[in-house]
């Protein structure tokens, strides 16, 4: 059976959907068959992946809304075992739509069941906000990959979405686990980021990767070519980083 990671943080600018994009195309590399959901309206992790949003008949929106099963969503990317849920724009007015209709919650989760055990991982993207569409990624999830970025405030907001882990654990999905932690847009020539990294390992009970994403040109450059870093450029330090990363993932075996 898959294991099914949910990539949350309700900050924006955290790395949260180059997570997404590049540790699902390194799964996929070392040979792992990837499904990525992009939960966000932004379709941010869609246009990452070489999908034209806006070409895209159903995408999770329909699904949300029960217009298309959960089939009818799933399209191949560029990269051979790495399939996408793409988003769109649409998706935004999704939370006023779905209200009222009963177990809402668990629309996701409810979709993913008939498919989970095609995949050996599902990786979702979530929005930057903790919202109903966030919601339903943990309810399906079994864990949740926070990506911090290494600045002043990463601290701020971490208790909050620790808290919402949390009560949706105790009241919609008793198996979701943080799955960790993992710095992005590190920087080794300011002591800021080692700062960052010591403060959090000392204040959050935790695991922390030991993978850290570097700050790194060509990772900002991949999207807006429609590549993930290690077929943009498969040398760079943010390929090679997010290898590690997918590693790391892979021999995880207290989940």
């Amino acid at each position: 059976m898959g294991r099914i990671i949910a990539i949350a943080n309700q900050k924006g600018g955290v790395g949260k959907t180059t997570t997404a994009i590049n540790l699902s195309a390194c799964l996929a590399e070392a040979k792992k068959k990837v499904l990525t959901i992009d939960l966000d309206p932004q379709g941010n992790t869609t246009s990452g992946l070489g999908v034209d949003k806006n070409e895209t008949d159903n995408t999770v929106y329909e699904l949300m809304l029960g217009e298309c099963t959960v089939k009818e969503c799933i399209q191949k990317t560029q990269i051979e075992e790495l399939y996408l849920i793409a988003s769109d724009v649409n998706l935004a007015g999704a939370e006023i739509e779905l209200l009222g209709i009963n177990d809402k919650e668990y629309i996701l989760k409810n979709a993913v069941d008939y498919i989970k055990d095609d995949y050996d991982f599902i990786i979702i993207d979530c929005p930057p906000s903790l919202n109903m569409l966030t919601v339903n990624a943990m309810t399906t999830a079994d864990t949740v990959l926070v990506p911090i970025q290494c600045e002043y405030y990463a601290l701020e907001g971490l208790s909050q979405l620790i808290h919402t882990i949390d009560l949706v654990q105790q009241r919609l999905n008793p198996n979701l686990q943080l799955e960790g932690v993992v710095f992005t847009m590190y920087d080794a020539r300011t002591n800021l980021s080692l700062q960052v990294v010591e403060n959090v390992k000392n204040n959050l009970n935790t695991t922390i990767y030991k993978t850290i994403i570097p700050r790194n040109i060509r990772l900002a450059e991949a999207p807006s070519h429609g590549l993930p870093i290690n077929l943009y450029d498969s040398k760079s330090a943010g390929a090679e980083s997010y290898r590690l990363l997918a590693q790391e993932v892979m021999n995880r075996k207290d989940i």
